[in-house]
């Protein structure tokens, strides 16, 4: 029997987790830059290790109110080719969970909630699964979002080539 190995946070008062494959880093929360008309889950732009990206608060997506706090940090998330942070209210720790105590949830089919893929059912508390693929294409206005960072990109690298 295999384990889920996830990476465990909060948003308001409940644990989540999203599989460690798509998790580049946990980062602290830095400046980031905001840019007018961007959907409401967007906190802004922010560069990290030299790339830009941008910053979706998970709290205004799941519970319309803002992720701020000590400690609130962000997970950098690859999915597919685009990278993007997620800002939760606390990342708390990674996690191998055993396959059989992950349920997966009946609600897949409910188009709101497709992104909770399973339940973790641990002693003292449960962990809601989080598919950052289902989620990243259920959000209003992401298709703009990641045509304007492909356009950031290809303009950064041609600015590189100039120089050389």
């Amino acid at each position: 029997m295999t384990n889920s190995k996830v990476v465990v946070f909060r948003c308001n008062h409940e644990e989540y987790a999203i599989s460690v494959e798509y998790v580049i880093s946990i980062e602290k929360v830095e400046f980031t830059n905001r840019i007018p008309h961007l959907p409401d889950y967007v906190d802004g732009l922010t560069k990290n290790r030299g790339n830009l990206l941008p910053i979706m608060d998970l709290n205004k997506i799941l519970y319309n109110q803002a992720a701020n706090g000590e400690q609130s940090k962000v997970l950098i998330l690859q999915v597919d080719d685009f990278t993007f942070g997620l800002k939760v209210l606390e990342a708390k720790e990674i996690l191998d969970i055993p396959q059989d105590l992950v349920n997966e949830v009946g609600l897949v089919n409910y188009a709101a909630t497709r992104y909770f893929t399973a339940v973790a059912n641990l002693e003292q508390r449960m962990i809601t699964f989080i598919s950052p693929s289902i989620l990243v294409d259920s959000l209003e206005g992401i298709k703009e979002i990641k045509q304007y960072m492909i356009k950031v990109k290809q303009q950064e690298l041609e600015e590189e080539q100039n120089k050389s």
